[in-house]
């Protein structure tokens, strides 16, 4: 997706779209750089109630004035009532924009959204329990990338023509399930169904998430209405239900669909218009929160032959058990991961603690073991 392209593209858009909310561009320091973004805040903003927040990434090449017209959300935002972050990526060495999720001496992208959903949350009530990412193409692996490296802030996520690098199959290890969607087309001459050298084949993502949200490997499939048979494609829907804390994977495949965003008000190659991307991303989104997703299960304390002690604690927690203990993570409420120990003797120090509830996952010879404790 060009530059030269795209200008038409939003040209247009500015002449189609009548917002109701209110649009800014800022900018924002990290490392050194002046880094852009739009902000789009709708209309019911009254700063009193917590509004989610969606960030929407721009595909190589291209830039947020593009994806904001080309994955259009507006519309949305303003009857849904969510806030919209769309930032630029910097130049690469071919002068295009991207997002950084494969240099390891690249720019830190990670650092800079993560910052940018501290700067938004700073200034506007977000509702940290809701905040989502998707993207075009190469917006999309970096979603995928959040979702892996930026689990604590972000909910979910929502890929459209975008995968993973294969290289990154395999080490993806978020704190929380992160509930995914991937919409792509079969004949993305870009980002190819099937993968290539570089990029994961969508069926290989699929397999990876629906392995780590622990869901059912048998999908629902729903052929969708062939609404516009015009378009020179059609489209299904895979459900895979059954994740861990009602976590599921969706899919919307794209048969003979190019590298699009369904339901574009301009084609760049065949765009499917039987759905519209941006709607079935948010409605995907509005299904999720943290918290709902963060329930951790506890285990009864008799039933592994672990017991913990003393709970509450001021400082010290031992550890009753037969088993040779591996590992121990400390997480947060919110299922952040704070700590982790190893070579444990049956006892460590959490007296750096703030008062409040933590998590104790505790692994021992292969199981693991949750525990609920409260710090005084």
């Amino acid at each position: 997706m060009k530059n030269l392209t795209l200008f038409f593209v939003f040209f247009l858009g500015l002449q189609s779209y009548s917002q109701t909310g209110t649009q800014s561009t800022s900018t924002l320091q990290h490392d050194g750089k002046t880094r852009e973004y739009i902000l789009y805040v709708p209309q019911s903003y009254d700063g009193q109630s917590e509004l989610p927040l969606v960030i929407n990434l721009h595909g190589h090449g291209s830039s947020m004035l593009e994806q904001l017209f080309y994955g259009e959300f507006r519309n949305i935002a303003d009857t849904a009532n969510f806030i919209m972050v769309v930032p630029n990526g910097l130049f690469d060495s071919g002068n295009e924009r991207h997002w950084n999720f494969y240099l390891p001496n690249g720019e830190d992208d990670i650092g800079f959204l993560s910052l940018l959903i501290d700067e938004v949350s700073s200034q506007y009530s977000i509702d940290q329990n809701r905040i989502y990412s998707t993207g075009m193409s190469n917006g999309g692996f970096m979603s995928y990338y959040l979702a892996c490296n930026l689990s604590d802030k972000i909910t979910a996520i929502a890929s459209v023509t975008g995968t993973i690098i294969v290289t990154q199959l395999g080490n993806c290890n978020p704190n929380k399930p992160v509930p995914t969607m991937l919409i792509h087309g079969t004949n993305d001459p870009v980002v190819p169904y099937n993968g290539n050298i570089g990029f994961a084949s969508v069926n290989q993502v699929l397999d990876e998430w629906v392995s780590i949200l622990n869901c059912s490997n048998s999908p629902t499939v729903t052929q969708l209405p062939d609404i516009d048979p015009t378009d020179g494609c059609a489209a299904e829907h895979y459900l895979y239900e059954g994740g861990t804390n009602g976590a599921t994977v969706e899919h919307y495949k794209i048969i003979n669909g190019g590298h699009t965003w369904p339901g574009a008000f301009i084609d760049i190659g065949v765009t499917n218009h039987d759905i519209d991307a941006s709607t079935e991303i948010w409605r995907f989104f509005s299904q999720y929160n943290s918290s709902d997703l963060l329930s951790i299960d506890e285990q009864p304390q008799g039933d592994s032959g672990l017991i913990i002690y003393p709970n509450p604690s001021k400082g010290t927690i031992q550890i009753e058990t037969h088993q040779k203990v591996d590992k121990i993570d400390i997480l947060s409420a919110h299922g952040k991961t704070i700590a982790t120990f190893t070579n444990i003797q049956k006892s460590f120090e959490i007296s750096n603690l703030n008062n409040g509830v933590y998590f104790v996952k505790i692994e021992t010879e292969g199981k693991v073991v949750t525990r609920k404790v409260i710090v005084q």
